[in-house]
């Protein structure tokens, strides 16, 4: 089992901590996590786009020129697609980007970046934040004890209203739910922090 330090708030070392051989020492497949990251981006688009087709231009309803006479190409209205003003022929229109990939892939994507940034050493384990109030003052000196510096994925076992709140307002700070970890947060992570009661959370869903 692949080991790592726990850490308290003031980032001193209190021990150690076995991590899941599942979870952090799986193989990591690049090309299973490549797609794994191309569908979650692309579930992420909206898809609200639209262009209009030459049937909902407004006007239309009388021919631009007398039919014949004028040695020009007939033309019966100003919304075809070649006029100013006309209609998109081919344009988007309002669709669902989402991919459907199978459960035990996504699973493995997810292991695969586990082990990967465990390997890169980008995984800190704390006891707990402890924190006594909403302060972000309070959450930053946390991070700076524990030297989690850029992006910081921070991995809570449940709902902690003040660890949310505190980190509100860093938008270098993401907080997450255990049992809602995705390989995009992961992999824009410079450093996860795991709560160690997370570990047990993550292992029942995700191993």
């Amino acid at each position: 089992m692949p080991k790592t330090d726990l850490y308290d708030r003031t980032g001193k070392t209190v021990g150690s901590v076995e991590l899941s051989d599942a979870l952090f020492a799986a193989p990591v497949n690049a090309a299973v996590i490549h797609q794994v990251v191309t569908a979650q981006l692309a579930g992420r688009r909206i898809g609200t786009h639209d262009t209009r087709t030459r049937g909902e231009i407004r006007g239309g309803g009388k021919k631009p020129y007398r039919q014949k006479g004028t040695g020009r190409a007939r033309q019966g209205s100003r919304t075809a697609p070649h006029y100013r003003g006309g209609g998109t022929v081919f344009g988007p229109h309002p669709r669902s980007y989402e991919q459907r990939l199978p459960r035990k892939m996504k699973r493995l994507a997810l292991r695969g970046a586990l082990t990967a940034k465990f390997g890169d050493a980008a995984i800190k384990v704390i006891d707990a934040f402890g924190l006594e109030a909403i302060k972000t003052r309070e959450l930053v000196g946390v991070l700076s004890a524990l030297e989690a510096t850029g992006r910081v994925l921070v991995v809570a076992p449940g709902r902690d209203e003040k660890l949310q709140l505190s980190a509100r307002n860093l938008p270098t700070v993401e907080v997450i739910l255990a049992d809602s970890l995705n390989v995009v947060d992961l992999l824009k992570a410079d450093v996860v922090l795991i709560e160690q009661p997370s570990l047990a959370r993550m292992e029942e869903v995700y191993a």
